[in-house]
């Protein structure tokens, strides 16, 4: 999965793909509409954040791709590609559990925080995406 160059796109089945970790200064694209909703993402190597209404959804430190995010009452999942291992921070619902799926491995039960905050790391390489599920309790 290469970088996204748009910054973010809506892909055929209804989903988005969002991100360009191989870009050396800070880009950003806000008030993109998908689904009724604006999105704003800001991407480059050290970071990639994205927003839905002003409110924040995903933040990977380093930057990474995301292929393919869908989110919802049940959880989140989508692909991501970076150039080395990231930090992903999602935001979810207040004290709730989830089911964590990095790649082919099962990572465990995981309670979002109090402020409805869920992190978590996946192993990267470039070229090379890993399927993230989240799926609640």
């Amino acid at each position: 999965m290469p970088a996204i160059k748009e910054l973010i796109r809506t892909e055929q089945d209804g989903t988005i793909s969002f991100g360009d970790y191989t870009l050396e200064t800070k880009s950003k694209l806000q008030d993109f509409e998908h689904g009724g909703d604006l999105y704003k993402v800001k991407t480059y190597r050290d970071i990639t954040k994205l927003e839905r209404n002003g409110m924040f959804v995903y933040e990977s430190v380093p930057g990474t791709a995301v292929e393919g995010f869908r989110a919802g009452d049940a959880g989140v999942s989508f692909a991501v590609e970076g150039d080395r291992d990231a930090q992903i921070t999602l935001e979810l619902e207040d004290g709730a559990e989830y089911d964590v799926k990095i790649g082919s491995e099962v990572a465990g039960v995981m309670a979002a925080g109090t402020s409805g905050k869920l992190t978590l790391s996946v192993e990267l390489s470039e070229g090379a995406s890993v399927p993230v599920e989240v799926k609640k309790r």
